[in-house]
């Protein structure tokens, strides 16, 4: 019975076929998708990285739009000319240029700075004993001066010694002023905006309210008339109202209202929470992904030669089982 088993091998032991069954369009397109993602996201985080200032070597460049300055002045239509007053402050309006920042001067002493909102403006300015000349001067969005206003002449009456009113005189013990720059420009949200502040005449100590606008004030001591510095964040874009008001010793009190132009800064964009990888991280996966690919090519590559050669018909070596052998021969003579 064992005399009609016979081994043999299986048709495909030992012999090579071509692989036709891997799906390289699919995979080319899936590797195709992931790159894409992947560039999606590296660039992203990489705008999302706070610039941290130039390099060794970079060049910073800062220009503006040119322009033609103002060329309508603005007009002061209150108070009137020769009025007279017996108190400060006083409020000085008029008409302006859209678009501008007019700023008062008393005997060319700064006196306060405003916006103009709809072609007018208004702010409130200490005056000094006896004649007063006001005028008022319009700056653009280029910090480009306009031409002067009309003048207009007060008078503050007081019956103390009046000084000279033409200068910065000795305002010791007479009167209080307070001086500081017309507008600040520039700043941004929650960064740091210096307000220098300069007392000019009363009697030390003196006490310093500044109103910021935001609805927030400070209240600054100081014991002589050296210029200081009021600082303060304002956490929004806009334009605001400083509003400084001294005191001295003697009770003599100071008023001025200056604007601070605070620049408008874009807000950051919802980001999902694979754009939040960081970069060196992105980075890494760059050469794995790099590998992949290879990979994909490679054998791509390699199954299209493996075809080429089986179907020239060269001869092939098996890849298990050793080369075959061919049918053993029977020498034994019958019996």
């Amino acid at each position: 019975m064992l005399r009609h088993l016979k081994i043999s091998h299986h048709q495909h032991t030992g012999q090579l076929r071509p692989h036709e069954h891997t799906s390289y369009l699919p995979l080319a397109f899936l590797v195709f998708l992931v790159g894409m993602a992947l560039a999606v996201f590296t660039v992203s985080a990489m705008a999302a990285t706070p610039y941290t200032g130039p390099e060794a070597g970079s060049i910073g460049l800062t220009g503006s739009v040119p322009a033609d300055p103002p060329t309508t002045p603005a007009v002061i239509t209150s108070p009137s000319n020769n009025q007279r007053f017996n108190k400060t402050p006083i409020t000085v309006s008029g008409s302006c240029p859209s678009n501008t920042v007019v700023e008062i001067y008393k005997n060319n002493i700064f006196a306060g700075a405003t916006t103009c909102n709809s072609g007018k403006f208004s702010v409130e300015i200490d005056l000094l004993f006896g004649k007063n000349i006001l005028k008022a001067q319009i700056y653009d969005a280029l910090n480009q001066a306009g031409p002067e206003s009309d003048k207009v002449t007060v008078f503050y009456d007081t019956n103390l010694p009046l000084p000279d009113p033409a200068s910065f005189a000795d305002f010791s013990g007479l009167q209080l002023l307070l001086n500081t720059d017309g507008v600040f420009r520039g700043t941004f949200p929650n960064q740091q905006l210096n307000v220098p502040i300069t007392v000019i005449g009363g009697t030390p100590p003196f006490a310093i309210n500044v109103e910021w606008g935001d609805n927030d004030n400070q209240i600054i001591s100081r014991s002589d008339n050296s210029t200081f510095n009021a600082a303060h964040k304002y956490t929004k874009a806009g334009t605001y109202k400083i509003t400084l008001q001294g005191s001295d010793k003697k009770q003599l009190v100071a008023f001025l209202t200056v604007a601070a132009i605070v620049n408008g800064k874009p807000e950051a964009l919802a980001t999902s929470a694979v754009s939040k990888i960081p970069v060196n991280k992105l980075l890494v996966l760059w050469p794995v992904y790099a590998v992949a690919a290879t990979a994909l090519l490679s054998f791509w590559f390699g199954e299209r030669r493996e075809k080429k050669i089986l179907g020239s018909g060269r001869p092939q070596t098996p890849s298990f089982g050793g080369a075959p052998q061919p049918p053993a021969q029977n020498n034994q003579k019958p019996s």
